[in-house]
């Protein structure tokens, strides 16, 4: 009875064990597209992203750029365009229905490099180009744009496409935009930014809370006394009182910061002197600081003063120091987070839908906070150069899921 028993459990855990590697094994469950899907002017958003690329403009001076988006915005029904600063561009959708108020948030602004691509539509601009993807973002938002717009009656509430300039250059773009008052009425803001190495069309939900950093700039000039290469004792050098600098400062991470908490000082330029033998008259020395809360970061800004101030005092040197506080980390909303996700899983499936690592960029989305919360994510988009790389390339094949990821969590969120 007991071998009878034992071989029946056998058969038994054998069949429960394929079942489980059958299911294991089996194909990603297929999502049903709904039937605003077949409305997204895919061949469009790769023709108007070319465009785009090929015509880049650097930050704050968007003037081309903003027109031609505004052009493509007035083609489609039911869209209002506003102007809210020089070079940015917001269309507004009322629908037809009182509802909530939600924004999605493209930027629009290049890089000062010259494209290396190779691509048949590469950079026509001189030492400028698309380095980061902001081509595909408001190429992107161009789609959601004509898709919603054809679902107005459909509609409970308003959607606004921001179509930003000047994220790349400090103090962004976004602080204009916040300005001029066309957001206050928003309930809820959601952004979506390209990144290479992940799967083309996959969209990564960064983390709940700190999703970026912070980044502050410092730039300081160390204020010697020139003297002959032979006759040290009548100068002041300010390489040697900037290299204690240098080395000082790489302290305060190691020594002052919370261990596990990300925070980076990096010295990124370090510039003196034009002959072998001569001590110049100054230095100069720029930096780029990221963290991820505010108490850290004012901890840091007060620590790296206080490094410089005593070193320079030491050496007897003179200084001037332009500390420049930028964008703060963007703190993604759980609330938000969670609906994006599950929007995103509903419209491209469990397999297309990572928690993405949080970016150790900055963004100036995260002054959106300031009105409503905000979530901001990735999209993958294949093998390749980093961005800010003269190589850096978009796979075309991941827009239109970027675009239905964004019309799915704007369906939602206005519906909920």
């Amino acid at each position: 009875m007991i071998k009878l028993y034992l071989l029946i459990l056998l058969v038994l855990w054998s069949g429960m064990l394929q079942a489980q590697t059958k299911q294991r094994n089996a194909s990603p469950k297929k999502v049903s597209n709904p039937s605003w899907v077949k409305n997204i002017p895919a061949d469009d958003v790769v023709k108007w992203r070319h465009h785009i690329h090929q015509n880049p403009e650097l930050s704050f001076e968007e003037e081309n750029t903003g027109k031609y988006v505004e052009e493509v915005l007035k083609s489609f029904p039911n869209i209002e365009v506003v102007r809210p600063a020089k070079t940015s561009v917001v269309g507004i959708l009322r629908g037809a229905k009182p509802g909530k108020t939600v924004a999605f948030r493209a930027d629009m602004d290049a890089l000062p490099m010259q494209e290396e691509t190779g691509l048949p539509y590469s950079s026509k601009v001189e030492n400028v180009m698309h380095s980061c993807g902001h081509d595909a973002h408001a190429a992107m938002l161009l789609g959601t744009a004509a898709t919603l717009s054809k679902m107005q009656s459909q509609l409970k509430g308003t959607v606004y496409f921001i179509f930003q300039h000047a994220e790349e250059t400090p103090p962004g773009g976004a602080v204009d935009i916040i300005k001029s008052g066309v957001l206050k009425d928003v309930d809820a803001f959601f952004g979506m930014h390209v990144l290479p190495d992940f799967p083309a069309g996959h969209v990564g939900i960064l983390p709940d809370g700190a999703a970026s950093t912070a980044q502050d700039v410092f730039h300081l000039t160390i204020i010697g006394k020139g003297s002959h290469g032979s006759m040290p004792h009548l100068g002041i050098d300010p390489i040697v009182a900037g290299a204690a600098i240098v080395s000082a400062l790489q302290s305060v991470v190691s020594r002052n910061v919370t261990p596990g908490e990300m925070t980076v000082v990096t010295i990124g330029k370090f510039q003196s002197g034009d002959a072998f033998n001569v001590i110049a008259d100054r230095a100069e020395l720029a930096a780029s600081i990221r963290t991820t809360s505010e108490p850290t970061r004012k901890q840091v800004e007060a620590r790296i003063k206080e490094i410089i101030d005593n070193i320079i005092e030491a050496y007897g040197a003179d200084y001037k120091l332009d500390y420049i506080p930028t964008y703060p980390a963007i703190q993604n909303d759980a609330n938000l987070n969670a609906h994006a996700r599950k929007s995103v899983v509903a419209i491209l499936g469990k397999d297309q839908v990572f928690d993405a690592p949080m970016m150790t960029a900055s963004e100036d989305f995260s002054y959106y906070r300031e009105i409503a919360p905000v979530s901001f994510m990735t999209l993958g988009i294949g093998e390749g150069a980093a961005n800010h790389n003269p190589k850096f390339a978009v796979d075309d094949s991941a827009l239109p899921n970027g675009v239905k990821a964004q019309v799915q969590i704007i369906l939602d969120y206005l519906n909920k």
